[in-house]
């Protein structure tokens, strides 16, 4: 199993991002997906979920609104749509399997930053 993030950066407050993860190693359309993120010396959390093959979504209250999670299963991807970026926000996100916040470094991919600040 193998997890690629991409589409982090700078960016000032209120302004968006897009970041994409493309998965190898399992049959994508038949798992749940899940954006986190982890910001110095805090625990990873969940940010977004979105079930197999692409129905319900659930959002984590910090970012309800602001926040949308896709799916392409063709492309294997699951893509992180992010506005109205706030300060609070800067984190390294990560995409993997629902219910990992607390899997050791190895079942994880290198994830992508995201850093607000003006």
């Amino acid at each position: 199993v193998l997890f690629v993030e991409s589409g982090g950066g700078l960016v000032q407050p209120g302004g968006s991002l897009r970041l994409s993860c493309v998965a190898s190693g399992f049959t994508f359309s038949s798992y749940s997906m899940t954006w986190y993120r982890q910001s110095p010396g805090k625990e990873r959390e969940e940010v977004a979920t979105i079930g197999d093959p692409g129905g319900h979504t659930n959002y984590a209250d910090f970012v309800k609104g602001r926040f949308t999670i896709s799916r392409d299963n063709a492309k294997r991807t699951v893509d992180l749509q992010m506005n109205f970026l706030q300060p609070e926000d800067t984190a390294k996100y990560y995409c993997n399997f629902p219910g990992r916040e607390d899997y050791p470094d190895k079942y994880w991919g290198q994830g992508t930053q995201v850093s607000v600040s003006s």
